[in-house]
């Protein structure tokens, strides 16, 4: 599996992309939404994962240009941001599941494979 990580967090990136690669997929990473946004448009990738807060373009209006433009990457969004409000924004943003930081990696894992299927 191809995996665009959008991340700002460099540790959080590089820990991801390890495990992700242990894992037998690829992630090409990048650290500001609107790279992310220019990376997802310009090559295929089989899932998106977004961290919500990001510089540039913040990741939920990243998920919103995306699926305006018709793009329906499989994205599970990363946040600090746990209400029940702020996952509920994230999924009528088009995110397609969203996750709440600190997160186990197998959970992480789990979930995309899940979008994957």
């Amino acid at each position: 599996m191809k995996v665009l990580l959008i991340e700002d967090d460099a540790a959080a990136a590089s820990y991801l992309r390890k495990a992700l690669a242990e894992s037998g997929h690829v992630a090409d990473v990048v650290d500001d939404g609107l790279a992310g946004l220019n990376r997802a448009m310009a090559e295929t990738y089989d899932a998106l994962i977004v961290d919500r807060m990001l510089p540039a373009l913040d990741g939920l209006s990243l998920i919103r240009s995306l699926r305006a433009a018709k793009r329906r990457i499989p994205a599970l969004i990363l946040s600090a941001l746990g209400e029940v409000d702020d996952r509920v924004e994230g999924l009528q943003a088009g995110g397609d599941d969203y996750l709440v930081k600190p997160f186990a990696f197998a959970e992480l894992l789990a979930r995309v494979e899940a979008l994957t299927r």
